[in-house]
């Protein structure tokens, strides 16, 4: 696996520290779509390649699940994880703390700006794997975890009720997935979130239509 990152050595040093639980969604593939993704916006954008690689490989160090009230939490958990595995690699504390700030800043429900270019990186990376057709992948197979409906048998589309992305994944589509395009802090990722999202979009109305 670490051979698939540049830095090997480092890789290879982190990646056992990249978890404490994983599921299907949060696990080594998603690791590495992310990294793609963070190739192709920094060969454009820039950015330290050895802090965007440590961010990446430790960003989801920490679970914790997406129903619990601790969940806007887990990129700071997550972070200060970072902090000691890095620490204990002799890292600087500069260095270091670059890390541990794009991996606060990467989470939706953390609600922390990104106020470096790598930050902004790896959450437009970490967004860009929340939408597209893995995005509708990933949405749908949490959901499952979770034992949600795909969606509510009489109004799909929440025309005349609340919305509760708990109870059902297409709702999930309309307080999340379809908005994320709005918040990319790359000109690269925002173009690469563009084709994306109407990828989302497809697939939202496709369904629903469908089911009409």
């Amino acid at each position: 696996m670490q051979d698939q990152f540049p830095k090997p050595h480092v890789a290879k040093a982190l990646l056992p520290h990249a978890f404490d639980l994983r599921d299907g969604a949060h696990d080594e593939a998603h690791l590495l779509r992310v990294w793609r993704n963070v190739e192709r916006i920094a060969s454009e954008e820039g950015g330290d390649i050895e802090i965007l690689l440590a961010a990446t490989l430790l960003h989801d160090c920490i679970w914790i699940d997406k129903g619990s009230s601790q969940r806007h939490m887990a990129s700071r958990l997550a972070a200060a994880k970072a902090r000691d595995v890095l620490t204990g690699m002799a890292w600087s504390d500069d260095r270091i703390n670059q890390v541990c700030h794009a991996i606060e800043a990467h989470s939706f429900s953390a609600c922390v700006t990104p106020a470096s270019l790598e930050a902004k990186i790896l959450q437009d990376a970490d967004r860009l794997d929340a939408i597209g057709f893995i995005g509708v992948a990933r949405c749908f197979y949490i959901a499952g975890l979770r034992k949600a409906s795909i969606c509510d048998a009489v109004d799909p589309a929440a025309n005349d009720r609340p919305l509760d992305e708990d109870l059902f994944a297409l709702d999930h589509f309309q307080t999340k997935l379809m908005k994320l395009e709005r918040g990319f802090q790359t000109m690269t990722g925002a173009r690469l979130a563009a084709d994306r999202s109407a990828h989302v979009k497809s697939f939202y109305n496709g369904l629903l239509a469908e089911l009409s």
